[in-house]
């Protein structure tokens, strides 16, 4: 939540209050954008974007309520925007990195293990990236920044029910996609 002494620095503009909020919120942003476009350089590029419309627009912002779903309708809004301006430029496969996925790389593994895991991550990566943007959007909100249903559906401005079909639907097409991929964990 933010506070109203918060909020009511951030909207002077005061310049402590604004790093430490981008400080708090950025990787959230980067992770979530970067899940959606696949690609790291448009990630960091729309992260940025989206604190100087959060910077912009911090009055729409009502204090005592909850940041991180209206951090996350600015983040959705600056891609669509983004989209609408690239003349919705669709981005190849090719492009998704293997350094973001699902899993947490960890020291303990071989070079083979993390090899296996890097390979597993970027089919994940590719198979969200052949989802319908609602239904990866739907699923990384639920899956990866672990929001409820309730907050999807706000931040996609649709009825709760929508926003649970679209997660059910996402994680089917994902299984399909990803059918021939036995070690993702």
């Amino acid at each position: 939540m933010l506070s109203a002494e918060a909020h009511g620095q951030l909207a002077a503009g005061d310049e402590a209050a604004w790093h430490a909020f981008i400080t708090a919120y950025e990787g959230r942003m980067y992770g979530y954008l970067y899940r959606l476009e696949g690609n790291s350089e448009d990630a960091l590029d729309l992260t940025q974007e989206v604190f100087y419309r959060a910077w912009r627009s911090i009055q729409t912002f009502r204090p005592g309520e909850r940041v991180l779903p209206w951090l996350y309708q600015v983040a959705r809004n600056t891609q669509i925007e983004s989209h609408r301006r690239k003349q919705l430029q669709r981005f190849s496969l090719e492009e998704a990195r293997e350094d973001v996925g699902f899993e947490v790389p960890s020291a303990a593994r071989t070079p083979v293990q993390a090899a296996e895991s890097e390979q597993a991550q970027d089919r994940v990566q590719r198979a969200l990236m052949r989802l319908p943007e609602e239904y990866r959007e739907a699923v990384v909100l639920r899956f990866v920044e672990d929001l409820p249903y309730e907050e999807i559906a706000r931040i996609q401005g649709v009825a709760t029910g929508t926003a649970k079909s679209r997660v059910f639907r996402a994680k089917e097409q994902l299984a399909d996609l990803l059918s021939d991929v036995n070690d993702l964990h």
